[in-house]
């Protein structure tokens, strides 16, 4: 679920969203060895706890070295340095195709570049970035707020609008009474048909019915869980596993309830530095793969030996947020700022899915697995949006896409959500923005009770 929190703080629309990305890469003309010497000193990545998965650099796995730990995610100094390796991705990608969405990578230089006061820079940038026609919407980024007043800013958002109009096919499934949830992480039950919701203000998970009775599954203060972001059922014993902020104590980890919600295990993220762990997916009875969106690394915990592994990507990740695992179980997606990676988990070889021609994978919050593609929520780069992509055989690209929801009410305000009975169930308005960064409510005179959508997934 990459497209929130963080997003909020960095480059989105508003207080203490949480699951949305930002960014990282390296130069053009470079060895592999002087790539993994700048990642040394520009990215970041703790070290793993007990064992690592990275391998050999092959043509299609590049071992990421582990230097200090990464700063805040809003400190110039990390910001120009991610700028660095962007650059020199987008100078490298055409040869190397170690990028496979030059869009994205603009819209990340535009919105670094516009956060340290390089306004024209941002703008230049922007404008290519719109000219690809990849649905990239700068309009209510904090953080190109100064470019609001500026025609050619103004043209540009208005060219966005007309070219990606609102699409509506979803519907309202039920509503939750509760206005102050500010949820981030959707799971469900589907033997039980219940869903399962983290709350990012209250610090609890709460269980729904699909008529929206709401019930708490763990209860606030019990156990003293830090603010609930990703949420995923065990389909072997309806257990529940969850993902956490690092809130007031700054105790980022994954916690285990038992199918009746009593505390199982619970692990703190590895290493030191910033952590937020966000999102997780289970792969069998073994292993659960987790993104850390602060500290820019994807993890597998090990269930057996109780402890995690850095996954060596094919390039550095920045701000990744939601992940899924193919129906075999042998594929791992991972989504973060500049698009989505593909991992086998065979041979632990990667590489960026391609987007379709004027698409983007870029900013996915949730990201799910579907009948041989992926589902996803967008909402921190584009038009806030939910989406299809039907993949090829190999799952390396994208061969159709399909808009399930753009730019309407529906999607005002999405994070993440929940496949059942071939339909795709949504929280619609989180409110996220209205959650400021010290966990309080910006202005009550906005909470609104949450509406849970639902789109059909038809056949292709």
């Amino acid at each position: 679920m990459l497209t929130s929190r963080l997003a909020a703080r960095l480059c989105s629309r508003g207080g203490a969203v949480r699951k949305k990305f930002v960014l990282q890469m390296l130069l053009a003309t470079l060895s592999f060895a002087v790539i993994g010497i700048l990642l040394a000193l520009n990215v970041g990545a703790p070290d793993c706890s007990s064992y690592c998965l990275a391998k050999e650099p092959t043509a299609v796995t590049a071992q990421q070295a582990a230097p200090a730990p990464l700063a805040a995610p809003s400190d110039p100094g990390r910001l120009r340095d991610e700028i660095k390796v962007v650059e020199g991705l987008l100078a490298d990608s055409p040869r190397r195709a170690g990028l496979a969405d030059r869009g994205a990578a603009l819209y990340l230089l535009a919105h670094h570049y516009a956060h340290l006061g390089d306004q024209s820079k941002a703008l230049a940038l922007l404008k290519e970035c719109v000219a690809l026609g990849e649905s990239f919407d700068p309009s209510d980024a904090r953080a190109f707020a100064p470019l609001k007043a500026d025609p050619e800013f103004r043209k540009l958002a208005e060219q966005v609008r007309r070219s990606f109009p609102p699409l509506h096919r979803a519907r309202v499934a039920f509503t939750v009474a509760q206005n102050d949830l500010f949820p981030e992480g959707l799971g469900v039950d589907a033997a039980n048909r219940v869903f399962l919701m983290g709350s990012m203000h209250h610090n609890k998970i709460v269980r729904i019915t699909e008529s929206g009775e709401v019930a708490d599954f763990v209860k606030e203060g019990l156990y003293d869980l830090m603010p609930v972001g990703g949420v995923h059922v065990d389909p072997a014993d309806h257990s529940v596993w969850c993902a956490t902020d690092p809130g007031e104590k700054n105790r980022s980890e994954i916690v285990h309830f038992d199918a009746q919600g009593k505390l199982l295990e619970r692990y703190t993220a590895p290493g030191a530095g910033a952590h937020d762990l966000n999102d997780l997916v289970l792969r069998g009875e073994s292993e659960i793969y987790v993104t850390d969106t602060d500290g820019n690394n994807v993890y597998r915990f090990d269930r057996k030996s109780r402890s995690f592994a850095t996954l060596a990507l094919s390039r550095p990740v920045f701000y990744p947020n939601g992940i899924t695992v193919s129906d075999d179980g042998n594929v791992l997606y991972v989504a973060d700022f500049l698009g989505v990676l593909r991992m086998d988990l065979r041979t632990n070889e990667s590489q960026e899915v391609k987007p379709a021609r004027h698409d983007t994978l870029a900013g996915a919050d949730g990201l799910y697995w579907y009948k041989g593609g992926l589902v996803g929520i967008q909402n921190s780069t584009s038009l806030r949006r939910v989406m299809r992509w039907k993949l090829s055989d190999d799952g390396r690209s994208v061969v159709a896409g399909e808009t399930l929801e753009r730019g309407t009410e529906l999607v005002a305000d999405p994070t993440t959500g929940a496949i059942l009975d071939n339909k795709f169930y949504f929280m619609e308005n989180t409110g996220i923005d209205n959650l400021g960064d010290n966990g309080n409510i910006v202005d009550s005179k906005k909470l609104e009770p949450l509406r849970i959508a639902v789109v059909a997934l038809r056949e292709s």
